[in-house]
């Protein structure tokens, strides 16, 4: 394990790189803004060492992410050798969402989770309208961490990320 905080200009440009790396699910929103981006450590020698945290256990977008994350890892100046793994503590939440990512997330059409601080999650807002007029079609969707709604308002279906 590299110790801290040794490298810190490589690890501010580690972090640039790894906000180009986006979700292969929502392509809108880079893994940065969803809040995957645990740890990211360098040392004068250019070892670079990130450590990713899943949003749910199996996805199966995550190989994918891992693989682009090392690759924008290799291709940033400085950086000799990089190890990206996934890590399971402390566990993902929806609020580690950034604000650009929630907003990110509305403009692909879909909602965005409530904050914990929300909850129980307040009505549903479409994402292409904005009324509160929507009901849940199903809460399961083309993805584990995906709900269906439904927009009385403007009859469109939507996606909504679920509350971790």
């Amino acid at each position: 394990m590299i110790p801290e905080p040794a490298g810190e200009g490589l690890v501010e440009r580690v972090r640039e790189a790894l906000a180009t790396v986006h979700d292969p699910e929502i392509p809108s929103v880079s893994i940065v803004d969803l809040g995957l981006v645990e740890t990211v450590r360098a040392d004068e020698a250019g070892r670079v060492e990130v450590e990713l945290l899943p949003t749910f256990t199996g996805c199966p977008a995550l190989d994918i992410i891992a693989l682009e994350a090392e690759r924008a890892v290799r291709a940033t100046p400085g950086v000799r050798s990089a190890e990206v793994r996934f890590v399971l503590h402390p566990a993902w939440t929806t609020d580690r969402i950034s604000p650009e990512g929630r907003r990110r997330l509305r403009e692909f059409g879909i909602a965005p989770p409530a904050p914990s601080a929300a909850r129980p999650a307040p009505d549903v807002a479409c994402p292409f309208c904005g009324s509160k007029d929507t009901v849940v079609e199903s809460a399961f969707g083309p993805t584990r961490c995906r709900s269906i709604y439904y927009c009385r308002a403007c009859r469109n279906p939507f996606e909504k990320i679920k509350e971790v």
